[in-house]
């Protein structure tokens, strides 16, 4: 039976990743797939739960969904279905809940969408679980797509329920990588997101991450690649060499910092001294001065300190940081550190937060300025046909609009950065040898 079917995604890239493949599956069934918010037979929701915002929102989204599809059957599946399977199903509505090992097997094992009086539980233990490929395109793009490398994670941060809910570190056999890559050329993407939960980590028979780029390196492609994160202690001179010499790697690194107090870091168990991510960074700007760095960063961690929050905050504010993504800290169940002592209280997490995010957006303005003047490979992705603008990024993750016809080829352009707001600029010629813009200008916005 053909059914109507929507999805929605909580959460990080991979999720989104893997809602895709997910929504390909249902496609070549013949199922209709509508956007979430329409009147469907059929929901999915694929969750997170680093935060309990994720677990919050994910009870809001099925309420929605009740009001909107009342007879709709409700899926939940995803980090918060693999830990708290017993909550979910206690939740008015949800007629399955189905874990991450058998997340993209949906199609398998559910064969009935009618609506259910007690909740299907479909959860197996993630210690076996086997590396399971997906890709997906970035949200609202046709020329960056996310290609999902490496699952899982080995590390035990205190904080983190992660390595509970998706299991060991597992990664795509690195002979499948040039395959994958090929068939996201021939859909159109012109950027590759390589993405994994713990990226840096990719291991598969002899191979590591520095094999795939290598691999990257020699293969006949004119995609670029991203790498999404990577940890700070399996970022190394050769990794930060091989970057900035590649014509195919885009000067982009995302290394989660948490912390810049080594206190709190020896309490969140991660795996570096602040003196190593100093040391990375520092590199990465000489041998990249044009690289966006961004990173994580967590307030508010169990007994953290005055001192220990302005050691962060100092820390970021003297270093060439180009974002920062700041998270409260919230207390995950079957973590160390929800039992540590000394709470934050919430008032203070926030106001740090806060203070952290200002910060952010003061690095992000100051790296766009000093890109002034430069000349960049943009890759156009959306159109706004009220303003006549598209959009997109350049290899160094500066967000830029330009004004262009809305049939214009979806394909890599060189433009120039001109201003910080509503900025002429200039687009110099394509990458693909087609006829280039006439009368073209960019319009630099700090996202």
């Amino acid at each position: 039976m053909k059914m109507r079917i929507s999805f929605h995604t909580l959460g990080c890239k991979l999720n989104y990743s893997e809602t895709s493949q997910l929504r390909d599956q249902y496609e070549k069934l013949g199922h209709e797939i509508v956007p979430f918010g329409n009147d469907t037979d059929a929901v999915l929701i694929n969750t997170c739960t680093v935060t309990e915002n994720a677990d919050a929102e994910c009870r809001k989204i099925i309420r929605k969904i009740q009001k909107i599809s009342p007879k709709a059957f409700i899926g939940v599946t995803g980090c918060y279905a693999q830990l708290k399977s017993d909550e979910i199903a206690t939740i008015p509505g949800v007629d399955a809940v189905i874990g991450t090992s058998d997340k993209l097997r949906i199609d398998q094992i559910i064969t009935d969408y009618s609506k259910r009086n007690m909740p299907e539980i479909h959860v197996s233990s993630v210690d076996e679980a086997i590396f399971s490929f997906s890709q997906s395109a970035d949200e609202d793009s046709r020329t960056r797509a996310f290609l999902k490398i490496q699952d899982g994670c080995d590390y035990s941060c205190s904080f983190c329920t992660i390595p509970l809910a998706r299991g060991k570190s597992r990664s795509l056999d690195i002979s499948e990588i040039p395959k994958r890559i090929r068939q996201l050329e021939e859909q159109g993407y012109h950027e590759i997101i390589l993405s994994g939960i713990n990226l840096g980590d990719y291991s598969h028979d002899d191979a590591n991450f520095i094999d795939v780029l290598n691999l990257i390196e020699s293969f006949d492609t004119k995609a670029r690649f991203r790498i999404g994160s990577i940890e700070p202690n399996l970022v190394n001179e050769s990794l930060l060499r091989l970057i900035a010499s590649s014509n195919k790697i885009v000067p982009h690194l995302h290394m989660p910092l948490q912390s810049g107090s080594q206190s709190v870091l020896k309490r969140m168990k991660r795996r570096y001294k602040i003196s190593k991510y100093y040391d990375n960074l520092i590199l990465c700007k000489q041998l990249m001065p044009h690289a966006c760095i961004g990173a994580d960063v967590i307030v508010g961690f169990p007994g953290e300190a005055d001192q220990e929050y302005e050691d962060t905050f100092s820390f970021i504010e003297q270093l060439p940081f180009s974002y920062l993504h700041v998270f409260t800290y919230s207390e995950r169940d079957n973590t160390p550190a929800a039992e540590y002592d000394d709470p934050i209280p919430m008032r203070i997490r926030k106001l740090r937060n806060a203070r952290l995010r200002a910060l952010s957006d003061s690095k992000r303005r100051a790296f766009y300025e000093s890109q002034i003047g430069s000349c960049h490979k943009v890759i156009p992705e959306s159109f706004d046909h009220s303003t006549g603008h598209w959009k997109g990024w350049t290899e160094n993750y500066v967000r830029v609009q330009f004004r262009g016809s809305q049939f214009l080829n979806m394909q890599p352009y060189v433009v120039q950065l001109d201003q910080l707001d509503h900025l002429s600029g200039t687009v110099i010629s394509t990458l693909l040898d087609e006829p280039q813009l006439s009368n073209g200008y960019l319009q630099l916005s700090v996202i």
